[in-house]
């Protein structure tokens, strides 16, 4: 690849532009990694990298500091009762992830990306320069400079400007979330997600989590998702009744308080843009490539990053359409199912509640848990033979079917939203109907920041009492 400038301009520095910036510059290639914040700077993110990003990073030989293994997931539903989601080893990646606070993860990878070679940009992305029918020449940042290159990579987010300023983007045809994190002092034995109910046998569109940390820090928020309308999603009073419930359930010690709150956009599925186009290749938030069922990102972002990277090094000049088959191939035969289920779920509020419920049911969890583990996790492809993994497949297959059938561009679910839900329930009533709004989070460096409001009126009835579930019942599924 030659032209003045660079080869390849990467814009963003997470987890995604430094994994695809780290391989083009041990390939040999003039690399630009551009990114507005100056590091090392923290993100909105739940912290915790799946299985297939820690055999990536295996792989690439980088070795992040102060990486804590993170194994099987307990799941509480509805109902109150804990599920124990194994973490299978597989074929192509291993039997645990790893628990990385962002702030360490993103400064690790990009300093890694730096020491092969790498530019650092500091820069705000405002414009591109693209004659009319032509390609990509040049990303233009606010201060006027123009960062010229044969080739370019958005890795700069749900709302990646790359992508909007390309053409690539279409919000309207996008699976759209919105998550809000803080840290609070914890010690947290394993990962713990729960599914709510926002009113009885209706559930919350979303799901709480509480996951381990470092120094004692546990990572503590709320995510939803809103279909196919990104609109305005308060979470701060839904967060605060997820906190007092989890102090309530022995989770959290009576006198834990949440740290400062922020919060990002999720695009999901690998919907509201096309992976590439012309010069111009998507990796992984900026792809919305994130998982639609639990929302994970880091894992996803960083394999689609260094397809995209090894696409370019291999044939520059048919990258777009090389890339696009391998992140088909590497996420066609998942995201879509996954993200027609999320939609179904969505639009059926009771039978998702009913659905959640079994699968949390005593006698029925222990059967099921692995093959939910798999499926859910994106993890079928490359699983070691077993029988969960058999059911997991099918499952796949069949959600496939329904993704085929699934438009991107489907009519909104009808689903109330999140912070205008009907009152009544733990505690002191439903879930929030004020709080915050995107883009208005007290933050210490999230992808959009602001100030905090204050929350609305509580948590809904039939949200699970999560002390009903010894750990004894906990059983790990072989």
């Amino acid at each position: 690849m030659s032209s003045p400038g660079f080869d390849v301009v990467v814009a963003g520095a997470g987890p995604a532009g430094s994994v695809a910036a780290l391989v083009l510059a041990r390939g040999g290639a003039r690399v630009a990694l551009v990114d507005k914040a100056a590091f090392p700077r923290d993100k909105a993110c739940g912290d915790l990298v799946g299985p297939r990003g820690v055999g990536l990073l295996d792989e690439l030989g980088v070795s992040v500091p102060d990486a804590g293994q993170g194994a099987d997931l307990l799941v509480v539903g509805p109902s109150g009762h804990r599920a124990r989601l194994p973490a299978f080893p597989g074929r192509a990646y291993p039997g645990h992830g790893v628990v990385i606070p962002r702030v360490v993860l993103d400064d690790a990878l990009r300093t890694a990306a730096l020491e092969a070679g790498a530019e650092p940009v500091r820069a705000r992305i405002s414009g591109v320069d693209r004659p009319p029918g032509g390609p990509l020449r040049a990303l233009i940042t606010s201060d006027g400079r123009r960062l010229a290159a044969d080739a370019f990579i958005g890795a700069d987010g749900a709302l990646s400007p790359v992508a909007r300023l390309a053409g690539m983007l279409d919000p309207d045809t996008a699976l759209w979330g919105f998550a809000i994190r803080a840290y609070i002092p914890a010690e947290v034995p394993l990962p713990l997600l729960v599914l709510l109910d926002q009113a009885p046998w209706r559930i919350y569109p979303g799901y709480g989590w509480l996951f381990p940390g470092a120094a004692g820090q546990a990572n503590v928020g709320i995510g939803v998702g809103l279909g196919t309308r990104r609109r305005q999603a308060r979470l701060r009073g839904d967060l605060e009744r997820f906190v007092a419930m989890l102090r309530t359930s022995g989770d959290l010690a009576p006198e834990a308080r949440p740290g400062p709150v922020t919060g990002g956009w999720l695009r999901m599925g690998g919907t509201g843009t096309p992976p590439a186009a012309g010069n111009v290749l998507l990796a992984g938030d900026a792809a919305g490539l994130i998982n639609p069922l639990q929302g994970e990102g880091i894992g996803p972002g960083m394999v689609s990053a260094r397809l995209a990277a090894e696409c370019l090094l291999a044939a520059p000049g048919h990258a777009a359409a090389a890339y696009t088959d391998a992140v088909t191939a590497a996420f066609g035969r998942y995201l879509p199912g996954a993200s027609a289920l999320q939609a179904t779920l969505l639009r059926r509020p009771r039978a998702a509640s009913a659905g959640v419920r079994l699968l949390t049911a005593p006698g029925i969890r222990r059967v099921l848990a692995g093959t939910w583990s798999l499926y859910w996790n994106g993890l079928v492809d490359g699983a070691t033979p077993r029988p969960a993994a058999w059911t997991a497949a099918a499952v796949q297959q069949v959600a496939s079917r329904l993704g085929r059938r699934w438009p991107a561009n489907s009519p909104d679910p009808g689903h109330p939203d999140p912070g205008h839900l009907d009152p009544g329930g733990l505690d002191s009533g439903g879930l929030d109907s004020g709080g915050l709004e995107p883009g208005e989070l007290d933050s210490g460096g999230g992808p959009e920041s602001g100030g905090p409001e204050s929350g609305g009126p509580g948590l809904a009835a039939g949200a699970p009492d999560l002390r009903r579930s010894p750990s004894a019942d906990e059983v790990r599924p072989s």
